[in-house]
């Protein structure tokens, strides 16, 4: 598994590609946080990082796919995988080491986000300080966030030896992963009650509950229970593709 793991961090940042995906979501978090008007931190009078943690969401749904499309899809393409299948590796400890070589990465993308509540915080005045609990808290959520987006990337790239293909499957499921129970919970005919329980079964649900600082054991099983899901998804089509191969 350490071996897929290094090999996959040594190739995403032996390419350009990995380091510009970085870039990109550093510069847009910056140009909505600090610049444009309807989002800028510095407009809003008090201290805070909620625009942070509602904005990275989305950018998440363009970035995650971009490091994930090609972990699997590369391998089915140049006919890698067949190789590794050969090689004394359980499924488990493949999809395990794509995993968590991707998530890293979605971490590494995130450390210099830390600036922005340093330059925050030397911004704020002496009564009005950061709530430090609720934007550790909001880490957390978009940390389980990012791992339920790596590992539905990681599902995409399992499809499809295309990573263009696996880049815009992940973006969709990732894109109703999130937003869509939550979209489909206003629909008129499911008001009543089951509007509730489908906004419960969408991400969306359980990030802003953990963002607002209330890092709940429910909210955190729904994440890893997920994750989990998508990861155990990737494992039966790595299967079902060498066994068709």
């Amino acid at each position: 598994m350490y071996a897929i793991f290094k090999k996959d961090i040594h190739q995403f940042f032996s390419s350009i590609t990995g380091y510009v995906a970085i870039i990109l979501f550093l510069l847009a978090n910056g140009l909505f946080l600090f610049v444009f008007p309807e989002t800028n931190l510095l407009d809003a009078g008090y201290a805070n990082l909620d625009g942070l943690f509602e904005l990275a969401p989305m950018i998440f749904l363009l970035l995650i796919p971009a490091i994930t499309m090609r972990s699997l899809a590369d391998e089915f393409r140049s006919g890698t995988m067949e190789l590794l299948s050969t090689k004394p590796l359980t499924w488990w400890q493949i999809v395990w080491g794509k995993y968590w070589a991707c998530l890293l990465i979605v971490v590494i993308a995130l450390i210099p986000t830390v600036v922005y509540y340093i330059a925050m915080s030397q911004l704020a005045a002496t009564n009005n300080a950061l709530d430090g609990g609720s934007i550790l808290g909001s880490y957390i959520g978009l940390l389980l966030l990012g791992g339920v987006f790596t590992a539905t990337g990681i599902w995409a790239s399992s499809l499809t030896g295309n990573a263009v293909v696996a880049f815009l499957v992940a973006i969709f499921t990732c894109f109703i992963l999130y937003n869509g129970f939550d979209a489909l919970s206003r629909v008129a005919v499911f008001s009543g009650g089951a509007d509730y329980y489908l906004k419960m079964a969408g991400i969306r649900y359980h990030y802003d509950s953990i963002s607002r600082g209330v890092v709940d054991s429910r909210d955190i099983i729904y994440f890893l229970s997920l994750t989990g899901l998508m990861l155990y998804l990737t494992k039966i089509s790595l299967e079902r593709k060498i066994w068709q191969g």
